[in-house]
């Protein structure tokens, strides 16, 4: 048995020297390994020509790894200043292509290699003096600054992966054979027959404790638990072998068995078989970091998820029934059922995995793990799951678009790690996601299984809805209490003592008062003009969250959740339900109400004299009419001609309590206490705040 090649970092320990030189020891280590990978180019050409037209040549991940070192450490206020601003801004940002037609054009001045060798030795020298000394404090943490230091390391291991796959897909003459990176020895048996084995059913938690002792990047912290039936899973990884028959069965050519997505990239870039299989003199050759060598059939296949749906798909009809890759919760059951304990724990690697037995994959029934082989290591594994936050997401402020772009629906999570895989790759809570035409050293295995997908939600980002959801669910801002709620408290206080059957919230929005009511009213109905916010409701009414992005400053946006239990709603959310519908133009079946309220509401109708009018039919004698708006009258929404007050009238003020007064008499009398100042604050961005204060009035409905 072998360990890993760099053995994983914990964040903890009692001796901060040896932790010190413990990253120290890593740092070098990994900065070398990194540098060793590009021994592999072979001449000038291999560092700027391309390996795919939608990534930057090589040149730009030699410097960027090191630039990422220096850009994180001046964020995080260890480093004053920059080394070379230049190489720091074009080593900056590499290339996540947002479909596989979408081609960069840039053009860049880029250094020559030598250059950026000098480059990353002074790096090392100035990353080697922050670790010697930084003050530490054990453990380090979340919000510590050699959180800094531990990301980027956890940075050039993503990079060696990544980079390793383009420098695989250069012409092989472009080039050469490096020893650290040796292959796997030859392997010429045929592939093992695959079979599905029972996988049992049970609880799978996902997700990180913030207190756990080990690196974590941001998606991998929060909670998700899901309960799985049981299920069937493939022993082994499709190898080369059992996919072969698919290619030569033309499945490459037949639109049937692809997705429309997937047949567009096919079309695209005219595949007719996996990217690293080489066809030369009729036989089937296997490209390697280095080397192309006869087809090793036991090994497992890599490709990318679109051709995994199409072979899952022919596979399929193969059967007679269907297969198709695990979710997520899936792959973690299997782990969870392997027996492995998590990386750090790992005295000798038990998988392919971490360079411990070589730089390419294995024969997929090495490595038993459970009843089922490679649950982790040998290559990634594709899953059917978009990436997605956990309950409890936040970014990371020294890297907060690390995994936010990759929460479009479009990004597959890759689950289990590769040969070529360190650190927090080889964790079991690790998670990272690539678009579903990418390459990886990703292979899959498939799965018979009734269980649902992974709900995977997409963040609200339309401005209104999500302003919206955080005045209804998000935190208070500078004391004054949420706006939904403090209506809420007023209308279920002035119904103490009374039956009420059903309420009506107009102009419901998010729909916080619409299930605060429901503590005690057991029918609500929550009413919105625009049928696209109270989709938020309709959510929450539906599942109890709903994710939803605020913005900071530009495009820079925070994440947050609206949650039913967080607030002690969850168990009235079948009282609930929404719809859209004019609060001018109520239909007829609108009414018999014990309570209706309308906050924020008046002075944003165009007819608010016509919508006040009509609550003498909506509301039952003894029920309630609750009122709350600032009285911000402005002719763009209501016409001046419809204001029911904020002017003069006979040359006296005339307010628009007068104006109620008026409209809602005799039907209904104005309760004691009432009006009363009700304060709100809308968040517009981190640092736009609107503060406002409405008047509230509670009105009963008096009998005749």
């Amino acid at each position: 048995m072998k360990s890993l090649r760099i053995p994983p970092l914990t964040l903890h320990g009692a001796d901060e020297a040896a932790k010190r030189e413990e990253i120290r020891r890593v740092f070098h280590a990994t900065f070398s390994l990194d540098e060793s990978l590009f021994d592999h180019l072979a001449d000038e050409r291999a560092w700027f020509d391309k390996p795919i037209a939608l990534r930057h040549p090589l040149i730009f991940y030699f410097g960027h790894t090191a630039t990422f070192y220096i850009n994180k450490l001046v964020v995080a206020g260890i480093l004053p200043d920059h080394l070379d601003a230049r190489l720091e801004s074009m080593f900056a940002v590499g290339v996540d292509e947002m479909s596989w037609d979408d081609l960069d054009d840039s053009h860049y001045d880029w250094p020559a290699a030598d250059d950026v060798r000098a480059y990353r030795q002074r790096v090392r020298e100035a990353v080697d003096r922050v670790i010697r000394e930084l003050p530490l404090s054990l453990p380090i943490r979340w919000n510590s600054p050699w959180w800094a230091v531990m990301m980027a390391i956890e940075h050039e291991y993503i990079h060696l992966e990544t980079s390793s796959v383009l420098i695989r897909q250069l012409p092989i003459e472009r080039v050469r054979p490096v020893a650290a990176f040796a292959a796997e020895p030859p392997d010429s048996r045929p592939a093992p027959p695959n079979a599905l084995v029972p996988v049992a059913g049970g609880p799978v938690r996902l997700g990180k404790d913030r207190e756990d002792p080990r690196y974590g990047w941001d998606n991998e912290y929060g909670v998700h638990e899901a309960t799985l039936h049981g299920f069937d899973a493939s022993r082994y990884l499709v190898s080369h072998g059992e996919y072969q028959p698919f290619v030569d069965a033309g499945g490459y050519l037949d639109e049937r068995w692809w997705t429309d997505e997937g047949w567009r990239w096919r079309q695209f870039a005219g595949a007719e078989h996996p990217t690293f299989w080489v066809r030369r003199d009729g036989a089937w050759l296997l490209r390697l970091l280095a080397e192309e060598r006869p087809m090793p059939w036991s090994w497992p296949v890599e490709v990318n998820f679109h051709e995994v749906a199409a072979f899952c798909a022919w596979k399929s009809a193969e059967l007679g029934f269907a297969v198709r890759p695990p979710t997520e919760v899936e792959w973690r059951r299997l782990y969870d059922l392997s027996g492995l304990p998590d990386s750090d724990a790992w005295a000798d690697a038990p998988a392919q995995i971490g360079l411990a037995y070589g730089a390419s994959p294995c024969p997929v029934d090495r490595f038993a793990h459970g009843a089922v082989c490679d649950v982790v290591g040998n290559v990634w594994q594709w899953t059917t799951t978009p990436m997605h936050p956990f309950d409890g997401f936040q970014v990371h402020p020294y890297y907060d678009d690390f995994t936010v772009p990759t929460f479009d629906q479009q990004h597959n999570l890759i689950k289990g790690g590769s040969f070529i895989s360190l650190g927090n790759e080889t964790q079991r809570e690790a998670r990272y996601a690539f678009r579903r035409h990418f390459f990886q050293h990703a292979g899959f295995r498939y799965v018979r299984s009734d269980n649902p997908a992974d709900e995977v939600p997409a963040y609200e980002t339309d401005p209104a809805v999500a302003q919206s959801c955080d005045a209804h669910w998000g935190p208070e801002y500078f004391g004054v209490p949420n706006y939904p709620e403090a209506v809420a408290h007023l209308a279920l206080a002035a119904l103490a003592g009374r039956s009420a059957a059903r309420a009506l919230d107009v102009g419901c929005g998010a729909g916080r008062l619409s299930f605060e009511l429901a503590r005690v009213v057991p029918e609500v109905t929550g009413l919105d003009l625009s049928a696209r916010i109270i989709q938020a409701g309709v959510a929450l009414q539906q599942r109890g969250r709903y994710p939803y992005a605020v913005v900071d400053e530009g495009e820079l946006t925070t994440h947050r959740w609206a949650d039913l239990s967080r607030v002690g709603l969850e168990a009235v959310r079948d009282r609930v339900q929404f719809v859209q519908g004019d609060p001018c133009n109520l239909k007829p079946l609108y009414r018999g109400y014990d309570v209706v309220t309308a906050a924020n509401v008046l002075d944003r109708l165009r007819e608010p004299a016509a919508f006040l009018a009509e609550m003498a039919d909506r509301v039952n004698p003894g029920g309630l009419l609750v009122l709350s708006a600032p009285y911000d009258w402005r002719e763009g929404v209501t016409p001046k001609g419809g204001w029911i007050g904020g002017f003069k009238k006979d040359g006296e003020t005339y307010t628009t309590l007068d104006g109620l007064r008026s409209i809602l008499e005799p039907h209904f009398r104005l309760l004691p206490g009432f009006p009363c100042d009700v304060p709100y604050v809308t968040r517009d961005t981190a640092r736009t705040y609107r503060h406002g204060i409405a008047e509230a009035t509670v009105w009963e409905r008096v009998a005749g």
